[in-house]
């Protein structure tokens, strides 16, 4: 019985993990990714400075990305 009780623990300590590690993953996805500039103006979107926060590009749509 012991047995059994420890092996569940690691099992859900694993199935924790996974699920953590999966959840990072996915947040990371959902953000928006950096585009370079060359990126940015070959999806015509515009190149624009902010102060203090360096380069962002504007795409058509109006979403707003960082520049790498």
């Amino acid at each position: 019985m012991r047995m059994r009780r420890i092996l569940g623990l690691a099992l859900a300590a694993a199935a924790l993990a996974g699920t953590s590690a999966l959840g990072a993953v996915s947040a990371r996805a959902a953000s928006s990714p950096d585009i370079t500039r060359d990126e940015c103006t070959a999806a015509g979107g515009q190149v624009t400075s902010q102060p203090y926060a360096g380069y962002t590009c504007t795409l058509p749509d109006g979403t707003k990305q960082p520049i790498t």
